[in-house]
């Protein structure tokens, strides 16, 4: 495994995201200002259907859901156990389709009802998250656990007046730098207040590709860290090829957990923050901080800025 101190050191960068304030004008380039402000958020999940979903359930192949474990109902992404005669560790992520690397992430989940039957312990009550920097889901053992990733787990509290903080990190195959050196533990909590019950709960994630990542909830910061790479445990049954230890992370597949308790999703909305920085682009957006040249889409005459 590559040493720390290298680790750290191969990137050491920070993003910083400039706002420019612009007054008069014509119309046309008030329109132009206009449309390179205006944030398209990607609704990743429709409201109706499971449509560009795939889920891995552990014992079972790609595709299979097992259980009808994930379902929409309501108008809500639901994780449901009902037809489970016992959990048996049949831990299980609904993958995205397409892969991303800078992005902000939003997703409004509550837990609710009871653990499943024979769960993991008490440590997955009112336990779930959403996976960030997947390798493909293919990549996955068929009785593989957990996918690599980094996890923003979500925690709910139990009631007794213990404080139980959500949206933490949690590391299965990888490891991040915290206050300047690898983290040494699976998990660290972030600084939110404990959520008990059943409320709804808003959850974002900024991910700015191998650098800084942070965590928010009801629009308070409440964790950052950096440099996301392969290596640690707390992973079972992987490919050894899918976790290439010490290797930087820089984007990959975002997928929701199933973890023994129900769960409901009722919003999971990404804003890609990887796109055209070229203003003479008809599709320059001034939030973009990762600039893809090749998506750049230009008017009929126009040339690319030099």
């Amino acid at each position: 495994m590559t040493p720390n101190s290298t680790r750290i050191a191969r990137s050491g960068c920070c993003v910083i995201l400039f706002a420019a304030l612009f007054a008069g004008g014509t119309a046309a380039e008030t329109s132009a200002d206009e449309s390179a402000e205006k944030e398209e958020w990607i609704a990743l999940f429709n409201g109706r259907d499971l449509d560009g979903w795939t889920p891995k359930i552990t014992g079972h192949a790609l595709g299979d859901n097992f259980g009808d474990t994930f379902r929409v109902e309501d108008g809500l992404l639901k994780v449901r156990y009902d037809r489970y005669e016992s959990f048996d560790r049949k831990f299980g992520h609904l993958f995205y389709q397409d892969p991303f690397s800078y992005y902000r992430l939003v997703v409004e989940y509550r837990f609710v009802g009871e653990q499943a039957p024979h769960g993991p312990g008490n440590w997955a009550l009112r336990n779930s998250g959403a996976m960030l920097h997947s390798p493909h889901p293919r990549t996955m053992g068929r009785d593989q656990d957990f996918p690599i990733s980094i996890e923003a787990q979500f925690l709910g509290g139990l009631g007794d007046g213990e404080a139980r903080s959500t949206m933490n990190l949690c590391t299965p195959g990888t490891e991040v730098v915290h206050q300047g050196s690898i983290y040494p533990e699976h998990c660290l909590s972030s600084a939110s207040k404990t959520f008990d019950g059943d409320q709804w709960v808003r959850a974002e994630m900024l991910v700015l590709g191998s650098g800084q990542i942070t965590h928010f909830v009801n629009g308070e910061e409440v964790l950052e860290y950096a440099l996301p790479q392969f290596g640690g445990g707390a992973v079972s049954n992987f490919d050894p090829a899918a976790k290439p230890e010490g290797q930087l992370i820089e984007g990959g597949y975002i997928s929701l957990q199933s973890e023994s308790h129900p769960i409901d999703f009722r919003k999971v909305e990404l804003l890609n923050l990887a796109g055209c920085m070229d203003r003479s682009a008809s599709n320059y957006k001034r939030y973009y901080v990762k600039s893809v040249p090749e998506s750049c889409v230009y008017a009929k005459g126009s040339k690319p800025a030099t």
